[in-house]
This record gives C-alpha cells, structure tokens and sequence, in this order.
C-alpha cells in the first residue's frame, strides 16, 4: 500500500473514530436519562451499546495507529470531523431511540465508503475491521428499529388453529 492510499484510509478512519466516539457519548447520556415505560430494556440496550462503541473507539484508533498516523482525542477533534450531532436536552425515549437509529445508519454508510478505499488499497486489516463494525451498528439500527415497530401480523398469535 502506498503512502497516499495509507493517509487516505487513515483520515477515513479518524472520521469513523470520531463518528463513533461521538456515538458512544450520546449513547451514554441516553443510558443515564431515559425515562418512561421503556426504561429497563432501553438503559440494558443503551448500556450494551455505549460499551461495544468505547471497544470500537480504541480498535479503531489502534488501526490508524498501526497506518502511522495519530488518532484524533480530543473532543474538539472529534466535533469536526463528525457529523453525528451531540444531544444538549434530554429527549423523549422514543425520539432517543430514533435519534440512535439514524446515527448508526449513518456510520455504516460512512463505513462502506471507508472501506471502499481501504478495499482499492488491498489493506485487508482495515476492511476487516470495517466489515465488523458495520455489522455491529446493523444489528443496533435493527435492535433500535424494532422498538419503534409496531407488532404485525406475525407477531400475533392465531387463535384460529
């Protein structure tokens, strides 16, 4: 891999970074503070959620590490290389749960165009890495999505057979 391919996967990855920090600190706050009839299931999820993205922050500042760049740490850094929105009021649990789902989405998207790079580049590693992170927030979106659902057909019983 050359030097340019090796910058461009490494500035791609300080935005997954930053993206996933900052989804990791509005994940937290939603943890302490939502409220409502979804509280035990949403602060058990949120949690669960919160932790995944801290172990996905340090993996993916390793990668960029081991690209020989450094990893942007600061919170400064990470406002302007994230497009991700930080939450200043505590929102209604379904509007945090909304909020969450749309930000995963966004970070998968935003994976896939840094794997494509990485993909150009043939750096395995980092598609890889990619690869795993884009299924984890996949499963988030659906684990979020699905408390915004309304049962359906098949979520009912048939009381006919």
């Amino acid at each position: 891999m050359n030097d340019l391919s090796r910058k461009e996967i490494a500035d791609g990855l300080c935005r997954c970074l930053a993206e996933t920090y900052v989804l990791y600190l509005k994940t937290q706050n939603f943890h302490w503070n939502v409220t409502g009839p979804m509280f035990h299931s949403l602060h058990e999820m949120f949690e669960e959620q919160y932790q995944d993205l801290a172990l996905a922050a340090d993996t993916i500042a390793e990668r960029i590490r081991a690209l020989g760049y450094f990893a942007p740490a600061t919170f400064e850094q990470f406002s302007a290389l994230s497009s991700i929105n930080e939450e200043s009021q505590v929102p209604p649990a379904e509007e945090m749960i909304q909020l969450l789902f749309e930000d995963n989405d966004q970070i998968v998207h935003m994976a896939q165009k840094v794997m494509e790079i990485a993909e150009r580049s043939h750096d395995g590693p980092t598609v890889d890495l990619l690869n795993q992170r884009m299924l984890q927030h996949q499963k988030n979106a659906w684990m979020l999505r699905s408390h915004l659902e309304a049962p359906g057909p098949a979520a009912r019983l048939d009381k006919t057979a």
